[in-house]
């Protein structure tokens, strides 16, 4: 099972969760994960993978212009229908706690949904997820100015994040 986890990150915050996604898939046996900028990200790897995570920082309640750009070469794979039936998710960090975490993991969404994916989020009974989640994928806020501003909770979302998905993908895979 192949996992792909794309991020665009200007302050390594999104970085920083990026990772953690990764980590909590790379925990489910069976899941190989991969972990790309989207300066160094292929979509043609893409038709490879049978999840497909990618997230951003939040700008103005939209995606990064760097991630829109890599997911707008996408349509070649519509064409093909290379897509339909991956399992998909998505995640962002904003500033400021109303940032647009919401918004811009709907307009992450939203290109997946085009390409006939599976979406996947995370349910509230998951701990973390209870005081400042989203059930669209992880969002965090990262407010400017304040040390250390990407908590271990919100590490933990993303570690979920992952798991959730590559567990379904699994599930996914074998029929269940």
């Amino acid at each position: 099972m192949k996992i792909y986890v794309v991020y665009d990150s200007e302050g390594n915050h999104t970085k920083a969760l990026a990772e953690s996604i990764a980590q909590g898939a790379a925990a489910v046996p069976g899941a190989e994960v991969l972990i790309d900028h989207v300066n160094e990200a292929d979509v043609y790897k893409l038709q490879e993978m049978d999840a497909i995570i990618w997230g951003c920082p939040g700008h103005f309640g939209t995606i990064s212009s760097s991630l829109k750009t890599w997911i707008d070469k996408l349509g070649y794979l519509w064409a093909e229908g290379a897509l339909i039936n991956k399992v998909g998710a998505v995640f962002c960090t904003t500033a400021t706690v109303h940032g647009g975490l919401e918004a811009t993991m709907l307009n992450l969404i939203t290109p997946m949904l085009h390409q006939g994916m599976i979406i996947v989020g995370l349910p509230g009974t998951v701990p973390e997820n209870a005081l400042y989640g989203s059930y669209y994928g992880v969002g965090i806020s990262c407010p400017p100015g304040v040390d250390d501003n990407i908590t271990q909770n919100d590490l933990k979302l993303g570690e979920a994040l992952g798991k959730r998905v590559a567990h379904v993908t699994r599930s996914f895979i074998n029929g269940l």
